[in-house]
């Protein structure tokens, strides 16, 4: 392969080079009879680039002024191996190994093979099984977990597939994409083995865990970590109430449940929830939604307002997922490994992204969560040294 990718380079970036002198002199070779111009083609010289391939040799077109300034590969520059980072890049946006071919061959006017493509983005392999098993912090605020579906093809058959993805916040309010993990359908168990797995990367201790309401994730998760504060996302909560609600009422009732979630105070919460049941008392369906998991809502004021505002919702999360689906438009995957070097290359694009700043108003979430004694000394345990 390493031999094929040399024979592939060489004249891919000879052709690029010969676009540019065109470009430069204002007509294309062997037409200088048809146009006017003093200065003219003289040869070329031999150039050795650096690749992640290994050194290739290519010949530079000259002309005879001396003038041509080469944008691809400029003077005196020899290592060119981020036009594979180019490759990865536009993989990574979500594009196919078509539409890459296709744009590779619309810019440069070279041909590049499905299979070299292939190739250059396996090289992301080793450094996302590295990634994978990482060693992780020892302490984060909160983590928010949820799923997303892949269509994959496994032995003559397409399965819709269970991605878990999990989000973390750090001490310092900076995001992490702990980990992914591929199973055939999304269960409590299989959450109970994550989070074991997590455990043993070197995580002792989590304060908050988002979630959407998995059944049986709650108890599982507190038998790894027994001090963690399991929160029930309230915009699942509104969305599962809305199945029992007429469109014509939907603004008024979503606008009723905020006041309840969002109120300023447990007794403000509680006042407005007993208003809704009255009010809307015609739809028992969604009532019993919230009654049943009010509970979940009540939890959520034993805690400051900018605190609320992150633990109250998936949204973090969601978001990342939402990122992932934009590239995972492909359709069907015909492995596992393609699929994990999809993601890892957008979770790459995140990191940059993100750029390791914390999330907005941390400095006021810090302060809220360390009002509570218990959660004050558990985050000065890990603020120095074994953080």
């Amino acid at each position: 392969m390493q031999n094929a990718l040399k024979d592939i380079f060489g004249p891919m970036f000879e052709a690029m080079l010969q676009g540019e002198m065109n470009q430069h002199l204002g007509y294309e070779k062997n037409e200088r009879g048809e146009k006017e111009s003093k200065n003219c083609r003289n040869g070329d010289s031999s150039k050795t680039l650096k690749t992640s391939a290994g050194d290739v040799a290519i010949k530079v077109p000259r002309d005879r002024e001396g003038s041509f300034e080469p944008m691809l590969v400029p003077k005196r520059k020899r290592d060119v191996s981020e036009i594979e980072e180019k490759v990865l890049s536009m993989y990574a946006r979500g594009m196919s190994q078509r539409d890459i071919a296709d744009t590779v061959e619309d810019i440069y006017g070279f041909e590049i093979s499905y299979e070299t493509i292939s190739e250059i983005t396996d090289r992301v392999l080793e450094q996302l099984e590295e990634w994978q098993n990482r060693p992780l912090k020892k302490f984060y605020t909160f983590l928010f977990v949820d799923c997303l579906y892949v269509t994959i093809r496994k032995e003559y058959e397409v399965k819709n597939c269970a991605v878990y993805v999990i989000l973390g916040y750090d001490l310092d309010g900076r995001k992490d994409i702990l980990g992914l993990w591929l199973q055939e359908s999304e269960s409590k168990h299989q959450w109970m083995q994550i989070f074991d797995e997590i455990k043993s990367r070197r995580v002792e201790d989590i304060l908050f865990l988002s979630m959407d309401g998995v059944s049986g994730l709650s108890e599982g998760v507190k038998a790894i970590f027994p001090n963690v504060i399991v929160q029930r996302c309230i915009v699942h909560l509104v969305r599962n109430s809305m199945k029992y609600v007429p469109n014509k009422d939907y603004k008024a009732f979503t606008a009723q449940l905020k006041k309840i979630y969002g109120a300023a105070s447990l007794k403000a919460c509680e006042a407005e929830f007993e208003r809704f049941k009255q009010t809307w008392s015609q739809y028992p369906g969604a009532v019993d939604v919230w009654a049943r998991n009010f509970k979940h809502v009540v939890q959520l004021f034993q805690y400051g307002s900018n605190v609320r505002k992150i633990m109250y919702t998936t949204n973090a999360i969601e978001s990342v997922n939402a990122s992932f689906r934009k590239v995972l438009r492909k359709g069907t995957f015909p492995n596992e490994s393609s699929v994990f070097k999809l993601l890892y290359l957008r979770i790459t694009e995140l990191y940059e992204k993100w750029n390791g700043h914390p999330v907005n108003n941390w400095a006021l979430v810090r302060n809220q969560l360390e009002i509570d004694e218990s959660m004050k000394e558990r985050i000065k345990k890990y603020d120095h040294g074994g953080y």
